[in-house]
């Protein structure tokens, strides 16, 4: 369990969120919302200890992060970072047993048990196809996949992810976001992952978190975040929110804007 009290976070004295309190729970995706700029990434870096704590307390279960070591935490939390750098030479292969670092020692490699390991995540990820294949080779898509490989060759016990479906066409959002959650239940991880996408925010996330102006606006089940007042209030959108016609989820329509005179859009 991952638990935030009274956080604030940013860079240079300069704070971006001031007061975050949550908590997650194992199994369950937790999804970051809110504006650009409103502290979706630099939440998901002060949890990982990109960045240095302000004030308040982050605990992992029940552990003060800056009593954890780094080693410690890389064994408990793992990164998918929104743009990623990878060695376009290396295999996907190579790539994703890099995940085992956090568990060798001192000038120690990677046994036969690191190497299955690192094979069970390309094959939980579906990119085992892709285990000879140059990184320069792949799709985005495919490197989405491998980075989430990597990852859980860390076994973590939290995923935190920063933008996962950006970039990617509405097929690959679909396919990265359905791994996560199944991942997600299976293997019990505590999964917090901010996205910009509302539906897809309210079709995999069991809770939401809108942030803005620097702090958490309102926070709960996809219906009670994802509704006309919140989204205008804090996006300065106007949009309809309908429930799903398969699953009864909140879907967000956007409204075009008016013409110079006032009158709507249209297309003939």
């Amino acid at each position: 369990m991952i638990e935030l009290k009274d956080v604030s976070l940013g860079y240079d004295h300069q704070a971006i969120l001031n007061n975050i309190n949550l908590d997650t729970v194992p199994g369950k995706l937790l999804g970051l919302i809110g504006p650009n700029g409103s502290g979706k990434s630099t939440l998901i870096k002060g949890i990982t200890r990109v960045i240095n704590l302000f004030s308040g307390h982050i605990l992992i279960e029940g552990q003060e992060i800056e009593s954890i070591k780094r080693e410690k935490l890389a064994r408990l939390i793992a990164t998918v970072p929104q743009n990623p750098v990878l060695p376009e030479a290396f295999t996907a292969f190579e790539v994703v047993l890099m995940g085992r670092t956090p568990h060798l020692g001192l000038l120690r490699y990677e046994g036969e048990s690191d190497m299955a390991i690192a094979w069970q995540a390309m094959e939980a990820t579906q990119t085992d196809f892709l285990a000879e294949r140059r990184v320069g080779e792949l799709s985005g898509g495919e490197k989405q996949r491998l980075i989430i490989a990597r990852a859980l060759t860390q076994q973590p016990k939290a995923l935190l992810l920063d933008e996962p479906t950006a970039h990617l066409d509405i097929s690959h959002q679909v396919e990265i976001l359905d791994m996560v959650k199944s991942l997600c239940l299976e293997q019990s991880l505590t999964v917090i992952a901010a996205l910009h996408d509302l539906n897809l925010a309210a079709q995999y996330c069991d809770w939401l978190v809108m942030l803005n102006g620097g702090r958490i606006y309102t926070k709960g089940t996809p219906q009670d975040v994802l509704t006309v007042q919140n989204i205008k209030k804090v996006y300065g959108a106007e949009v309809c929110v309908y429930p799903h016609p398969v699953n009864s989820l909140p879907t967000t329509l956007i409204t075009a804007s008016k013409d110079k005179k006032g009158r709507a859009y249209t297309h003939k």
